[in-house]
């Protein structure tokens, strides 16, 4: 059996105002049952079924965020982020976007703690966008575009990429990146062997010089004084 809501129920649940629901009665664009005592009535069937179309149209005009990265200050004094920055908004005007914040980020593509996507993401978790616009993913993340991309479906949000053939600047740009992390992981594990030697040499000094190895007891023995002493205190 078919359940009929109020007037006052569909309004709510479509977001709309009751003159407008009656209005559309009128019109014969959404048609209302009357009850016995001529009171407009609904198909709850019919309220639900809408209530999709007109979410869809409320996301459908939300505004869209650009987005804009560059990997190095070098690339930016160069003027690199401001002509990508151009060439993105020329296509949201094209397109017809409403431009709701434009973010600009100087970094790895590879940091995943960037200032700037992680405002982005407050926007998409709010649901004050409908689309994030990009010259090229990889803009956006070197790697695992595709749980972004997932990630921002979730919350009814699409990437739209302005073109999909990176120039040769970005492939350089990439190898720029591989090379840093490179180093990076280098330099941290060239930094752990060096500690562990540290560490080594150290025992092996304190095994053969008594006196280091009473100095790097002294420490523990200090605690232990003081615990000691603090309990007979306490015993007193």
């Amino acid at each position: 059996m078919t359940r009929l809501i109020t007037l006052q129920q569909a309004s709510k649940k479509l977001g709309v105002t009751s003159k407008t629901l009656r209005r559309w009665d009128n019109s014969g664009k959404l048609p209302a049952l009357r009850s016995p005592t001529g009171y407009r009535m609904y198909k709850e069937s019919d309220i639900n079924r809408l209530a999709g179309i007109v979410e869809e149209i409320k996301r459908d005009n939300l505004p869209v965020a650009v987005y804009c990265r560059v990997s190095s200050g070098d690339q930016k004094q160069k003027g690199d982020l401001e002509r990508q920055k151009g060439r993105v908004l020329d296509y949201c005007v094209k397109q017809g976007y409403q431009v709701l914040k434009v973010f600009e980020e100087v970094s790895s593509g590879m940091n995943d703690n960037r200032a700037k996507i992680h405002a982005l993401f407050k926007l998409v978790t709010q649901h004050k966008i409908n689309r994030v616009v990009v010259e090229y993913k990889d803009r956006l993340t070197r790697f695992n575009f595709r749980f972004l991309e997932e990630f921002f479906k979730s919350h009814g949000v699409t990437i739209e990429c302005v073109s999909s053939q990176m120039d040769k600047s970005f492939e350089e740009e990439l190898t720029q990146d591989i090379i840093s992390l490179l180093a990076s992981m280098s330099a941290k594990l060239y930094g752990r062997r060096s500690a562990e030697n540290r560490r080594k040499k150290e025992a092996e000094q304190s095994k053969n010089n008594p006196i280091s190895s009473i100095l790097l007891l002294m420490p523990i023995l200090q605690e232990t004084f003081v615990s000691i002493a603090h309990k007979a205190g306490h015993l007193a």
